[in-house]
């Protein structure tokens, strides 16, 4: 929305770091080095076997962020540079203080929605079963993240986000 309805430039962290697994070399030596086959003959990621490695353990997390989240900082602070000149850029990720990017911006917009509505959300988007998503949310600290944003957001298919969103960037432009 943000980009869309307000022309602000947005870099989405998973779209990147998905981008990133697929065009890094280094990255993905250092992925197929973790968890053999995770690549196949044509190159494609199994994103399947990824995600059952990284969401295996704490460990296995962190053994994945330690690859991907310092690429992804990397094209970052190069979006970052591409962007300038924009009075406001925005940076999307679920994760952004527990991989330390909340060092990378200024304020931080936390959109909150109902824990119901959340886990429907990633359902319908990733197809995913109730369980998986409860076991992929308990490595995101949204709590925290509401405690320490700058703003909060209100996105329960209810509240007018665009609204919410003027109040907020008049602030900041």
């Amino acid at each position: 929305m943000l980009s869309d309805k307000f022309g602000i430039p947005v870099y989405n962290c998973d779209i990147h770091a998905r981008i990133i697994t697929l065009t890094d070399w280094e990255v993905r030596d250092q992925l197929s080095n973790l968890v053999p086959g995770l690549y196949d003959d044509e190159g494609e990621l199994d994103k399947t076997k990824l995600a059952a490695y990284l969401f295996a353990s704490a460990e296995h997390a962190a053994r994945v962020n330690a690859i991907i989240h310092p690429a992804v900082r990397s094209d970052l602070h190069e979006w970052l540079q591409h962007n300038a000149q924009e009075p406001v850029v925005a940076v999307e990720t679920a994760i952004l203080f527990e991989s330390g990017f909340d060092t990378e911006v200024d304020r931080v917009l936390f959109v909150d929605a109902p824990l119901k509505t959340r886990i429907q959300r990633v359902m319908a988007r990733d197809g995913l079963s109730h369980e998986e998503v409860l076991h992929r949310m308990k490595s995101q600290r949204p709590e925290e993240a509401r405690q320490r944003a700058d703003y909060c957001i209100v996105n329960d298919n209810e509240a007018d986000l665009v609204s919410q969103l003027n109040s907020i960037l008049r602030l900041l432009i």
